[in-house]
């Protein structure tokens, strides 16, 4: 397999658009004022259209990045050096997704705010990352097909039933934990059903690992995404509504109701095909930079809109408060600022973590003599209060 297309720029370019629409969309939808907020407006429906995929873009080419590169390589199992790296990448962006909820003033009040315990995408997608892993382990010693079977019946479960289970509140477990099964507290995401998009990126991933030598890859892959991407979009629901009709059974009405799964399937099916059409044209440098630093730029943006660590960002002085012209602006400014400045990040990342460190050795070793110091105070000045007491002798 040459280089193109074993590092499959396509999928670079989708996860760089993914995280630009993901920068605009929140810029536009937590400063816009409601004023503006016009359903009636074609031009507003078309960007709440597309803001609506790319969450679900985001969640399938994650899996799909992760899943192809766990599988391509001659060791399985425990064996496999993307299994410990995966685990690491999980449990990161878990870290990175509770770090970034972190609010300095409120630890310095002795407080945590409740805010500090809700899931949003980094969380999801870190144990998304985590359970498509346990799927590998658990699936190894198993059938080839089991692994590919059981990712894109996940998604086909969860799918299917989130009508039942989005109105469970989970009120038995830890609101902690709740938070990842539940939006009733706040959560914006959580990893039901949203881990079903993750599932299905790395099902996409087998399918092109299996084919990657086919001469035929791209005609096959994009006609297929395509055809199966516009079926869902346009015929999912009434297919839902008729088999209702058919069975007799309420759930597949209650997805007719609200069908937006399987539609925002459709869409990412799409997208992919759209991508693969284009892919020629999806090598520029720094679009592929982007692509590959999405973490970077989904920090940076985290912290100059919502305020991370001190609560001061775009969204508290100016929350649904200005109007199209500025918004707009201001969005397309705040796309290439956040983007620039992870871009440079990453230029220097190396250097950046190894002077924190150093700073954090330093410290660490600060800290450990104040700490001894302190304890060697404590202790003889605690020894001669007892003694003025006659409670020790010398």
């Amino acid at each position: 397999m040459d280089n193109k297309t074993a590092r499959l720029y396509f999928i670079d370019a989708m996860r760089a658009w993914a995280i630009l629409m993901m920068l605009q969309g929140h810029f536009v939808d937590g400063l816009l004022d409601t004023a503006f907020r016009d359903n009636s407006s074609i031009t507003f429906n078309i960007w709440k259209y597309f803001r609506g995929i790319t969450a679900p873009v985001f969640f399938t080419v994650s899996g799909f990045i992760f899943t192809y590169l766990l599988v391509r390589g001659d060791k399985t199992g425990l064996k496999n050096p993307r299994v410990k790296k995966g685990i690491k990448r999980g449990l990161e962006l878990l870290f990175i997704g509770y770090l970034l909820r972190i609010n300095l003033l409120g630890i310095l009040k002795g407080e945590i705010y409740t805010s500090f315990y809700l899931v949003d995408v980094l969380h999801c997608i870190g144990l998304s990352i985590l359970g498509i892993i346990s799927i590998y382990l658990l699936t190894q010693n198993r059938k080839k097909y089991l692994f590919s079977l059981t990712l894109v019946g996940i998604t086909g479960l969860l799918f299917l039933f989130e009508p039942i289970y989005k109105y469970w509140e989970f009120t038995f477990l830890p609101e902690a934990i709740a938070n990842y099964l539940t939006k009733t507290n706040g959560s914006v995401f959580t990893i039901i059903p949203w881990f079903g998009y993750a599932a299905f990126g790395g099902f996409l991933s087998i399918l092109f690992t299996k084919f990657k030598n086919s001469n035929y890859l791209y005609p096959i892959a994009i006609t297929t995404a395509a055809a199966f991407g516009l079926t869902l979009i346009f015929f999912s629901s009434d297919f839902f509504l008729a088999l209702s009709g058919w069975t007799g059974i309420q759930l597949f009405a209650d997805i007719f109701f609200n069908n937006y799964l399987f539609i925002r399937l459709g869409d990412v099916l799409v997208v992919f095909a759209v991508f693969m059409v284009f892919r020629s044209l999806m090598e520029n440098r720094t679009l592929l930079k982007v692509g590959q630093s999405t973490l970077s730029v989904y920090v940076v943006h985290f912290i100059i809109l919502y305020g991370s660590f001190t609560g001061l960002g775009f969204y508290g002085f100016f929350h649904h408060s200005l109007g199209p012209v500025v918004t707009i602006s201001g969005a397309i400014a705040f796309m290439v600022v956040s983007t620039y400045i992870a871009l440079r990040y990453e230029e220097h990342k190396v250097v950046i973590k190894g002077k924190i460190a150093v700073l954090g050795k330093l410290a660490f070793t600060q800290l450990e003599t104040l700490g001894n110091t302190a304890f060697e105070f404590i202790k003889t000045n605690f020894l001669r209060l007892l003694r003025v007491f006659g409670r020790v002798k010398n």
